[in-house]
């Protein structure tokens, strides 16, 4: 069957089931994160306070640096999609190598803006005791920024082609070893000789892990005959395609960091409280991205399946895509929000033994609870706006939300109205809806403008 008989088909069936399936490969792997992500929690937890304090301060700083990279490999999906739509091979490989390219350089950039910050690094004004942790910490995470930059590239690529299961057990192979050697270089192993080095010695697992990861998934790309028809294709690197990208990548980063800053202002506002709430707002965001890594790898798929339709200029599949995928993101926000508090004590005490940490997690609990539905607006449509190469005005609505209502909310609510910990978590629901909102909006206007410019000619869908 040709690619465009599939195409038709496909257009004529529901699209759940194909969106399930390219969104579980997404998921797992996504899950395979948060269960080293809980692993790191939990071990550093037990460890100590202060580290796990001290980890959190440095999570909340790198956040801003993983979202900004992820943002900018993002635009890769969509360029990559409408060639491969299109059976354009030469367009597909340069999009990759053009992709690699610019990656690497906006990770030499953020490594130098990092090394800045980590010699003012008391300009955070937290916790004087938690300094002496965190630097050693931040130096591992600073030193695997390439890593994450070329493996986001290689992923998005991978996930254009429709190819989501490879990447997923590079991911899953990656969390294992991060994981197994958490063990020894935390605790420390005394038959081996290595001593216990507590948040320093999960840095340095995670550097290691990030390592093997980006070469294994390289050698995979560059040498599986799954990709071989799209990769070995001469092709040369433009400057226009990497500004391209460059364009459609830093508004998503933007939107992104915007979206992060909601959460990681927060946990800066959480030290100026004091130890115990750090450490109950790194152990709830590290339980909350449960459910935003589910409805991640829904909204992930359902922009590589708009790539592919926009390609087409299939304008109402485009539509219905999208519609699908946020009914497909309720249903998994209600299926791990109501699992999550069932099991809220056991969970929360797999991360620390102190009380006061345990109780200030579940006081947390509400308005997590809250900011799911808005949560799962934003992310699907922000998704869907990617899918369609229009981004721009996502930055300045991401702006309006997060910047002017979800922060300024979270500080009045915590020290004017003096609600505390608990306060600084209420912001957030507040800002997530109104961004959801704000991108839906955006995203039925662009498909309507689209579908008036066929009769006038053929929509530009890769500017931003």
């Amino acid at each position: 069957m040709s690619k465009k008989s599939e195409m038709k088909q496909t257009a004529n069936t529901s699209h759940v089931f194909p969106i399930v399936r390219l969104s579980i490969p997404l998921i797992v792997g996504q899950l395979g994160i948060i269960v080293q992500q809980f692993a790191d929690t939990a071990m550093v937890g037990r460890y100590g306070t202060p580290d796990l304090s001290a980890a959190g301060f440095v999570g909340t700083v790198f956040a801003f640096v993983t979202f900004f990279l992820l943002g900018v490999s993002y635009s890769t999906t969509p360029v990559a999609g409408v060639y491969y739509s299109n059976g354009d091979r030469e367009g597909v490989a340069r999009t990759l190598h053009e992709s690699l390219l610019v990656n690497l350089l906006v990770a030499v950039g953020v490594m130098l803006l990092l090394a800045g910050l980590y010699a003012r690094i008391e300009v955070f004004r937290q916790p004087e005791e938690l300094l002496p942790i965190a630097r050693p910490y931040f130096l591992c995470l600073l030193l695997s920024v390439p890593c994450m930059a070329l493996f986001n590239a290689l992923k998005q690529f991978s996930d254009a082609l429709g190819q989501t299961r490879l990447p997923m057990w590079v991911m899953l192979a990656a969390n294992a070893l991060n994981i197994l050697l958490n063990i020894p270089l935390i605790f420390g192993w005394q038959t081996l000789g290595i001593p216990a080095m507590g948040l320093l010695g999960a840095g340095i697992a995670t550097l290691v892990s990030r390592i093997f990861m980006t070469v294994l998934l390289f050698a995979i790309v560059f040498g599986s005959k799954i990709y071989r028809t799209m990769v070995h294709v001469p092709s040369s690197v433009s400057r226009r395609g990497c500004m391209r990208l460059l364009r459609l990548g830093l508004p998503i980063s933007l939107q992104l960091c915007l979206e992060s800053a909601s959460f990681n202002v927060c946990g800066i506002f959480m030290g100026w409280i004091g130890t115990v709430p750090l450490a109950a707002h790194q152990v709830m965001c590290t339980i909350a991205t449960l459910c935003f890594q589910m409805v991640y790898g829904v909204g992930a798929a359902a922009a590589i399946r708009i790539s592919h339709y926009s390609g087409r200029e299939d304008w109402h599949e485009v539509r219905r895509v999208a519609l699908t995928a946020w009914g497909i993101s309720l249903c998994c926000v209600v299926l791990t929000t109501g699992s999550i508090l069932l099991a809220r004590h056991p969970l929360t005490r797999l991360f620390t033994s102190s009380a006061e940490v345990e109780g200030m997690v579940i006081a947390l609990m509400l308005p997590f609870v809250f900011y799911q539905f808005g949560d799962s607006l934003q992310i699907t449509f922000a998704n869907a706006l990617r899918g369609i190469a229009r981004v721009k005005t996502m930055m300045f609505s991401a702006f309006v939300a997060y910047v002017l209502v979800s922060i300024p909310l979270s500080y009045l609510f915590a020290f004017k109205l003096q609600q505390g910990a608990v306060g600084v978590w209420w912001g957030i629901p507040f800002g997530l809806t109104l961004a959801g909102i704000l991108f839906a909006r955006e995203f039925f206007a662009a498909v309507r403008s689209f579908q008036g410019s066929e009769k006038g000619g053929r929509a530009n869908r890769c500017s931003p």
